[in-house]
């Protein structure tokens, strides 16, 4: 698998319960961490929350440590995630992958929808980009999608008619609840994001595999890059939402129950 894209539900129960996180130091195996030291992988509770999910992070870490598995040498992990949970998958995919295969924290920031009036409105989700092996992972920026100069009067009108290549923070829109992208799917996220995921850490011809699919975005977007995917969802709703998807753009896919 060349390439993991991860978008698990945020996890927004509102009473929460701190409890213990360890992990134990081992001479071999494990992970390397901190310093090229060896770890054994978390499996204590981070969080326990009272919502759907009475243990948020024994429902996830297994699904991180398999996409870890499933990698190639050359692969590349994206975890999507917001501010509630961004910190502690963070600390966890070091024990998980070591922390010298992180390669990036992603901002996906927009301006849309409710303002809150007695704090700073939050207006962003975190990617947390990990590779498989730092010395072999592909990555490449060569045909990932400009965008446009912020100050475009600073730079030649050669670089203004290029545009600039995406940073570490990406401004990019929602998507248009009247918008032709829209499915109905509640956690439907642009095309635009995963364009910009796909093109730099996969192939023409690569796997793609995204085991939280939703509404599809990865599969299409995917199947329109030319790479091949595998999407996973238990969700009745967001298996008819796929397949819908994926026949209108003339897809061809193997359903599998």
């Amino acid at each position: 698998m060349q390439l993991v894209y991860i978008d698990p539900p945020f996890n927004t129960g509102r009473k929460q319960t701190r409890g213990k996180s360890e992990t134990s130091r081992v001479e071999t195996g494990g992970r390397v961490g901190f310093k090229g030291q060896h770890y054994e992988i978390i499996r204590e509770t981070v969080l326990s929350y009272d919502d759907e999910f009475a243990d948020y992070w024994s429902f996830l870490e297994p699904r991180l440590e398999e996409a870890w598995r499933v990698l190639n040498e050359t692969g590349t992990l994206y975890l999507h995630l917001d501010y509630r949970e961004a910190h502690y998958a963070k600390v966890l995919l070091d024990a998980l992958f070591g922390r010298d295969c992180f390669l990036n924290e992603i901002i996906w920031a927009y301006d849309y929808g409710g303002k809150a009036k007695n704090r700073w409105p939050a207006k962003h989700d975190t990617i947390l980009v990990y590779v498989k092996d730092p010395k072999k992972y592909f990555y490449s920026n060569a045909d990932v999608d400009r965008e446009p100069y912020m100050a475009p009067g600073l730079v030649t009108p050669e670089k203004v008619a290029l545009g600039k290549l995406p940073t570490d923070v990406w401004w990019h829109t929602i998507v248009s609840p009247t918008g032709k992208e829209k499915t109905g799917y509640p956690t439907q996220k642009p095309e635009g994001i995963l364009r910009r995921v796909i093109q730099a850490s996969s192939k023409p011809g690569d796997l793609v595999l995204d085991f939280f699919a939703g509404s599809g975005t990865t599969g299409a977007v995917a199947a329109a890059l030319g790479r091949n995917f595998i999407l996973i969802d238990q969700n009745p709703e967001s298996i008819e939402v796929i397949s819908t998807r994926l026949k209108t753009a003339g897809v061809d896919f193997e359903l599998v129950r």
